[in-house]
This record gives C-alpha cells, structure tokens and sequence, in this order.
C-alpha cells in the first residue's frame, strides 16, 4: 500500500468535483477518488422507504452485476452494517489473514440512514478504516444534494406504486431521523406507498425543538390534501413567532377558510427547550403523548383536549408542562398503531406497543432501527395491510449525556 500520504482521500476534491455531477454519475465520481485512496469496486446501495432492501445504484450507462443489485436489510451482512450503522468486514475466505478484503459501511447523515457503500482493500489497519469512514461521510452528503431533483431516486427507493396522497406527504416531511442539540429523534409512517392524512414534522429553532403529529379525517387525496394545508399552516405562524396556542388557532383558521367545517384534523403540538429538557405541549383532539422514563415508567402526558383543528369547536386551548430528565423518551403516535387488528380482530394496543418501544430500546438500538422493527411488527399484526395510517415520531432527550445514550 501507497504511503498514507498518497493513499489519502480529498472529501474537498470530491467535493469541488461533484458540483456538475448528476445522480447516476455519483458511483463513478465515488470510485475514482476511492481508488486514489487504494479502495477498489466501490459500490453505492441505497435503502427503500421501508428499509427492507438496499438497491445498488448503477454506475453511468451500465447495470450491477447480476446478483449484485440488491441486498435485504435483514439476514445480510450489508444490512447488519446498516441496523447497527456500522463499518463490517466479509469474512476471508478459508479464515485465511492476508489478501483483499471486503468492507460495508453504513452512508448516513447525522442518524438519517442512506444506504451502505461497499469497498475492498489489501490491508486491515485502522487507517482502512478511517478513510472508509471519511468516504461513507463524503458519500452521504453528495447523494444529499443530488436527491431532491432526482427522479430515479425515488423511484429507487420505492418498491410499490404510490399513490398521490403518499407522494404529497413524503414531500412534506422532514427527514425521518435527526441528532442534534442533546436531542436525538426518529420517524416513521405506514402504509408507506397509500398514506392517506397522517403527517409528522420537527424543526429546530435555537435551543427549542418543535414536534407534531398530524391525522386528518379521511384516507383519500382530500386527506393528504388536508393534512399537507395543516402542516403549512402551522409552520407559517410558527415561523411568524406565534405560540403554541396561537399556532393551532392559525392552522384551524385556514382549515376552515379552506374546507369550512367538512374536513379537520387532530394533533398533538411540543416544543422542547433542548437546553433545559423543559416541553410544553397542546392537545387537539389527539391520544396524548407517553413519556418512557428508565426504559421501566411510563404515563400518558394528560392535557384537555381543545377538539380538532377546523371542527370549530371554539374549545380553549391549553398548554401543559412536562420537566423531562436525561433519557426521557416521548412517544407521539396516531390511532392507526395501536387499533391495527389481526385476523382474530385483536388490536395491537396501547401496551404493545410501548412494551415494543421498550424492550427492543433496551437492546441499545438506535431510535430509527427501534421504529422501523416497530413498524414490521404492526404489519405483521395486520397481515401486512393497514385499514389506516400509522405514525410514530419518537424523541429521546439527552440532557447533556449524550455518552450514556443510544445515537
């Protein structure tokens, strides 16, 4: 191997050279500085919606090799790298030392989860290491920027037909993970391909976290519809400096301009000052939020509810307060995870699904890999189609301990 002088990768080169570069022109940016670092067939694979399967992003003009186009998330080593957002070697052949050996690495930004890029060496040292860690980084950032004005992204990561509903809300959400400011959270929403009115959101403003859950009335585009015009609204006035309260009375009053009283829609509304671990939070009409303490202690966090947002209900808005300790967790949902049946006709319920959030949590998963078993176990529940949308946001406050806590 090169001196490490030599063999070192330039993110800035990388960088500077991927201004003009499209998406499908990504896997061959990727290989040319990989090899200047003595790294060898370079492959991207991305995730799909679901986080089932990991799909190779072809180089420009040409295919994966047969069998080499898509990997399951679970029962395969690239996804083993990707659940536990790890650096993992392929075993060498025969148990032999020596030779060329093959890496996975988990492509993510901050705890969003991309994919995994897959690269061979001809050594083992922790400096190998470094420089596929450095790459996976560099890589995350360039697929960032080349995404949202890509068709065959997303029709990379989808492995059904969506319908327009869906379309509407995956472009409304923010990413579904997000690490920052003593605060780690994650996302999720099903039936992934036919969301009808279910949404979340979060922003970060200064040290104050905003969260909502949205479920607009219906499962159909007037739904998705309702809940895009909710969502909007509230970040409108939120961003014009209201209140909580005034926030919801805002997003109600364009509901009603919009749709009089024939369409509404509930929510739970926060705001978490991450500095302190204070939250402060409003009911429209929405199951009430669970906090998790202790991976042991949870409670519903009460406040009454002021009706849904465009009923017109003219019930008062109140705002509770909750002092959370490091490593609370919140747990805002709608109705679609707890009242999905089986075949029997039996919920998977309230206690199901904390005990769920718990146990798989306590196994030191991280709050993105803990929701998307969630949501598999749902399914499974439901044979596998949802009568109704199921959200989950789920947010762990870390207090200033970040070290004692799952990323």
């Amino acid at each position: 191997m090169p001196d490490r002088a030599a063999a070192a990768l330039s993110p800035v080169r990388m960088m500077q050279a991927s201004h003009t570069v499209t998406l499908d022109q990504l896997p061959d940016l990727i290989a040319e500085h990989a090899a200047e670092a003595c790294l060898y067939d370079t492959a991207l694979f991305v995730v799909d919606l679901r986080e089932t399967v990991l799909r190779r992003l072809a180089r420009t003009g040409g295919q994966a090799a047969s069998g080499d186009q898509v990997f399951t998330v679970r029962g395969s080593l690239p996804g083993q790298a990707f659940q536990r957002v790890d650096l993992l070697a392929e075993p060498a052949p025969g148990g032999a030392s020596g030779g060329r050996r093959r890496w996975w690495v988990a492509v993510t930004d901050g705890v969003e989860r991309l994919g995994v890029l897959r690269a061979d060496t001809d050594v083992e040292e922790e400096t190998v290491r470094d420089i596929l860690r450095d790459l996976a980084s560099m890589t995350a950032l360039l697929l960032l920027s080349k995404r949202s004005f890509s068709d065959a992204y997303a029709q990379m990561v989808r492995t059904e037909t969506m319908n327009v509903a869906a379309e509407m809300q995956w472009n409304l959400t923010p990413p579904n993970a997000y690490a920052g400011h003593d605060v780690t959270l994650a996302a999720v929403m099903e039936p992934a391909y036919q969301i009808g009115g279910d949404a979340f959101d979060y922003a970060v403003n200064g040290t104050t976290l905003h969260l909502g859950v949205f479920d607009a009335m219906g499962h159909d585009t007037t739904a998705g519809i309702t809940a895009n015009v909710a969502v909007t609204a509230c970040r409108n006035a939120r961003r014009q400096g209201a209140s909580l309260a005034q926030t919801s009375e805002e997003v109600e009053k364009v509901l009603l301009e919009q749709f009089s009283t024939s369409r509404y829609v509930t929510a739970i509304l926060a705001d978490l000052d991450m500095a302190s671990g204070r939250l402060r939070w409003i009911n429209r009409g929405h199951h009430l939020p669970i906090l998790i303490r202790d991976n042991r202690w949870t409670t519903e966090l009460e406040c009454p509810p002021a009706g849904p947002m465009g009923a017109d209900l003219a019930l008062p808005v109140i705002v509770r307060t909750e002092q959370l300790q490091p490593g609370d967790r919140l747990l805002l949902y709608t109705d679609g995870v707890v009242e999905a049946r089986d075949s029997r006709g039996r919920e998977f319920g309230r206690e199901r699904f904390v005990d769920f959030i718990r146990r798989h949590h306590a196994g030191r998963l991280a709050l993105h890999e803990t929701l998307r078993r969630l949501m598999a176990a749902v399914l499974d529940h439901h044979d596998g189609m949802l009568n109704d949308d199921a959200t989950v946001l789920l947010a762990e406050w870390r207090g200033g301990h970040q070290e004692e806590l799952t990323p």
